[in-house]
């Protein structure tokens, strides 16, 4: 993906350590959400009501280390390519609800319960970012 398919404020900025307007509002989404919770890209880049999953996924992987991460997710519930073990870790201390895998599902790792675990920004989202 390349910066201009970014909203221009979500575009990497070159000089001192500055974030994008942009990217500093999704990480502000990425801490609100509730351990043991978790939002897909669709829905911060819906609640921020700009750009899409594409953005906010962009934006974590630029500059997501510094928040909680493994709440922003896939809407399939995949575990993060790479980073799996991690997130598992995360998301079994903070009691996400997990559905286990299947024996014939690859590497027998469990997808996030996106029914139950997915976050609306409820209540604690008052004042939106």
């Amino acid at each position: 993906m390349s910066e201009q398919s970014l909203p221009e404020a979500a575009r990497p900025e070159h000089t001192g350590d500055a974030l994008p307007e942009y990217a500093e509002r999704v990480l502000d989404v990425a801490e609100l959400i509730p351990p043991g919770r978790v939002m897909t890209y669709g829905d911060v880049a819906e609640w921020l009501e700009t750009g899409g999953p594409r953005q906010v996924g962009r934006v974590m992987a630029l500059y997501g280390g510094a928040v909680p991460w493994w709440r922003v997710v896939r809407a399939d519930g995949v575990l993060l390519p790479g980073h799996e073990l991690r997130a598992l870790d995360h998301y079994r201390s903070e009691g996400t609800p997990l559905k286990e895998a299947s024996r014939a599902a690859e590497g027998h790792l469990p997808r996030l319960d996106m029914r139950r675990a997915r976050w609306d920004g409820g209540e604690r989202a008052q004042g939106h970012i």
